[in-house]
């Protein structure tokens, strides 16, 4: 009896813990957040980068480092449990701020990336997977719709802090001295008040049904292109983070080529990330009407206002175009991530929101490819057009491809069971 009670799911049950995830999850923000507006600035003003090809190098380094650990850590979550993986992506974090205040060239800012990387996929990772286990299937999509909202405020916060602080000071050290503080207040919670919830994943499922424990490698095929709603999820989650590495790379470069301060750029991009705070309205929403309506509203919503950009001037209508595309951003980045988290059995749902996570921030590094090189060798506006371009065609696919995966009225059905799992091989007790 006692088992039961302790392993009952509910937001509301866990109050504590959730609390702390949220908390945690929020200065995994603030410490991204920390290197948005001014690490651009400080690539091209202290080190003296002129290619945007190479100061997007910083943001491909992360990139491509936290796709292939989301993939690994969502392995390891399953394997050895949140709490573990948790506190080893803030560990790694720790040398990022002295590597930021003492770097003597860019290398040792993409090194750094390298780091923040690897802190990002292993803390956030294992902060939406902990929601998930304590929240239970019926608060699923406003559990992740919490989680991204206040790890985007965070993002939001950090931005903007360090932006008021490098215009008051300087671009380093004082921005970094904030970070530093969060990185390690942040570990700290992780090793002595994070309780682990891995346990409550494992009771919610069956393991004598026909889709439970899935071996790693089915997991990666399943969740890449052997289900179209989760391909469609997945290619959705990679081109929107293009409008991520645009706010991050070109956002900054452009707006002060066009006179605004660091300052104000910093409440500008701050203002797109902000928006995302509205996660927690729109996972909730999801958890009424579904996934996919405001999955395909985002979509376009947020690649309208990315191409809006371009054809205003002004810090005021620039602000406003960026909280539209953040807004775009909110309806569909919880709801995209809560996709593969209602179609996965709870046995190798980790692992499963691992392989779309590894989709999904690869477009950091693909984006921040992209975007280097259309700068470089066309304009900053063209990559707003770009970006905006792939954001449309990216809905499309999803508007077409994508079926429903509310737990309760969705349509979508998993894959039949391959022929080895026929009747025969498994018990029907």
């Amino acid at each position: 009896m006692s088992t039961a009670t302790d392993l009952q799911q509910g937001i509301r049950e866990h109050l504590g813990q959730f609390s702390l995830h949220v908390l945690l999850v929020f200065a995994t923000g603030l410490t991204i957040g920390s290197e948005r507006a001014v690490v651009p600035v400080l690539g091209e003003d202290i080190l003296g980068v002129e290619s945007f090809l190479v100061i997007g190098s910083f943001v491909v380094s992360f990139g491509f480092v936290k796709a292939l650990l989301n993939l690994y850590a969502g392995k390891w979550g399953e394997e050895y449990g949140r709490k573990p993986v948790l506190v080893l992506g803030w560990a790694t974090a720790l040398p990022l701020p002295l590597i930021l205040i003492f770097a003597p060239s860019w290398n040792w800012i993409v090194f750094g990336n390298v780091l923040l990387g690897v802190n990002q996929a292993l803390t956030w990772s294992m902060a939406i997977n902990a929601k998930i286990d304590l929240a239970g299937p019926d608060q699923r999509g406003l559990a992740v719709g919490i989680d991204e909202a206040f790890g985007y405020t965070g993002v939001a916060a950090g931005a903007w802090i360090t932006g008021v602080i490098a215009a008051r000071t300087s671009l380093r050290p004082e921005p970094f001295y904030f970070l530093a503080a969060v990185v390690v207040l942040a570990f700290l919670i992780s090793i002595f008040l994070i309780r682990e919830t891995v346990q409550y994943a494992q009771a919610e499922g069956d393991d004598d049904h026909h889709d439970a424990n899935l071996p790693f490698e089915e997991v990666l095929k399943r969740a890449t292109y052997g289900d179209r709603t989760l391909f469609a999820a997945a290619q959705a989650g990679h081109v929107e983070n293009f409008v991520d590495t645009l706010f991050w790379i070109a956002v900054p470069l452009y707006l002060t080529s066009q006179g605004l301060g660091i300052a104000a750029v910093g409440v500008v991009v701050g203002v797109h990330s902000a928006m995302y705070f509205f996660q927690i309205a729109t996972g909730g929403l999801a958890d009424r009407i579904g996934r996919r309506p405001p999955v395909v509203a985002g979509m376009f919503l947020a690649g309208g206002g990315v191409l809006g950009m371009v054809f205003v001037e002004g810090y005021i209508p620039w602000a406003v175009l960026a909280a539209v595309s953040g807004l775009g951003m909110a309806l569909l980045y919880p709801n995209l991530m809560t996709v593969p988290g209602d179609a996965a059995h709870p046995t190798w749902r980790s692992a499963g929101m691992g392989v779309y996570r590894m989709w999904r921030d690869s477009g950091y590094g693909v984006g921040a490819i992209l975007i280097g090189v259309t700068m470089e060798f066309v304009s900053a506006e063209a990559a707003f057009y770009v970006t905006a371009g792939l954001m449309f065609l990216s809905g499309a696919v999803v508007y077409v491809w994508m079926e429903e995966t509310h737990p309760e009225f969705g349509t979508h059905e998993p894959p039949a069971p391959a022929a080895e799992s026929a009747p025969g091989t498994a018990s029907d007790d």
